[in-house]
């Protein structure tokens, strides 16, 4: 690394001139002070340099997943880009704190003056949403209808192009369905595991029928669970009762896809296991800390507008509170405990393939 042949100074080096020449009320163009605008206006700018931040940790894990082969080094670095996010999501919803210092008097005394802008229009979340694997059609009906309406047409074509391409969920599922050891000559791991769930659900039914302390009421709503739980089991084994649930949105991933993820997270404590196991983590937590984002942004817009309709034309804290519930990215994965055993029940595997988890193989 070469030494700096100009001296940098701190001011330049962080544009603060612009940077901090960016905050413009709106009020006082309509003869009033609004104090908590300014507030209001930092709060939000803040939140834009950290999706700023957030997109170039992003587009370089998705260009690191988009490659056909991925060795452990790139996977540690994948992992560390969405720990870092993750550390950015908790910024985030501390941002919040600082915005409901502002009382829901302060906030009306400008809010009107910023029809029809609102968060709806920040294309760099959007950005994030569609990088990360959520595309219109999987958006609750409002999105569906004024997601690209309400957009300039510059921002509306970048968005649109960006949809057409593949996204972090795509990527994600080409590799997990290209992760081998689930099929090994010799050994069919899918039938050892049928038959390890079959066994679980057998003992769990007989502890419920045998349980002196529960009602009969009690003990047939459990029986019913269980059978419903069963039936979870049979739609990720069985191809084609797989495929007509994908078809109707009740799995995102490919069944061979899940299936791998389901084999990482049983035998996550092999070596050659654990770095894709942090990985599914990492962006199970990513895909929480949004939600948990969002869900203290409706707590924050019930408390400042009650049920008042959004500056963008939404039902304000209705629609937030359903992008809440809805706007997952990763669901899949969040769900693959469904699909797990205990220690004890798991299928034993032959010692070659103990061997290959171990290091001793490459794997693409």
């Amino acid at each position: 690394m070469q030494k700096n042949l100009e001296p940098c100074y701190y001011g330049d080096y962080l544009q603060l001139g612009k940077l901090l020449d960016a905050q413009h009320p709106v009020a006082p163009r309509y003869g009033q002070q609004a104090h908590d605008e300014m507030l209001f206006i930092i709060v939000h700018q803040a939140y834009e340099l950290w999706f700023k931040q957030i997109l170039h940790e992003l587009r370089d894990v998705h260009a690191t997943m988009a490659q056909p082969h991925i060795n452990e080094r790139e996977l540690g670095t994948v992992i560390a880009r969405l720990e870092r996010i993750r550390s950015i999501q908790t910024v985030l919803v501390q941002q919040l704190t600082v915005l409901e210092t502002m009382t829901p008097l302060d906030f009306l005394d400008f809010r009107d003056y910023l029809i029809p802008a609102s968060g709806f229009q920040s294309i760099q979340f959007k950005e994030i949403e569609i990088r990360l694997g959520l595309r219109a059609n999987n958006r609750i009906n409002f999105d569906q209808q004024s997601f690209y309406s309400r957009l300039n047409e510059p921002d509306r074509n970048f968005l649109i192009g960006l949809e057409a391409q593949q996204n972090l969920h795509d990527h994600l599922d080409a590799w997990l369905a290209r992760i081998p050891f689930i099929s090994t000559a010799g050994f069919d791991f899918w039938q050892a595991y049928r038959q390890a769930v079959d066994r679980m659900l057998a003992d769990e039914a007989d502890i419920v029928r045998q349980h002196p302390n529960l009602l009969p009421h009690d003990r047939d709503f459990q029986l019913r669970e269980l059978e419903k739980t069963k039936v979870s089991f049979d739609c990720l084994l069985d191809a084609n009762r797989f495929d007509e649930l994908k078809a109707q949105g009740k799995f995102n991933l490919s069944q061979r896809a899940l299936l791998a993820a389901v084999f990482i997270n049983l035998y996550r404590d092999e070596p050659i296991l654990h770095l894709p196991f942090r990985l599914l983590t990492a962006l199970v937590e990513l895909d929480e800390g949004f939600t948990t984002w969002r869900y203290r942004h409706v707590m924050m817009v019930q408390r400042m507008i009650g049920a008042k309709i959004g500056t963008g034309g939404s039902s304000g804290s209705d629609y937030l509170r359903q992008t809440t519930e809805n706007n997952r990215f990763f669901r899949d994965l969040s769900l693959l405990s469904t699909f797990l055993l205990p220690r004890s029940a798991l299928p034993q595997l032959p010692e070659s393939l103990r061997a290959a988890l171990d290091f001793h193989a490459n794997r693409g």
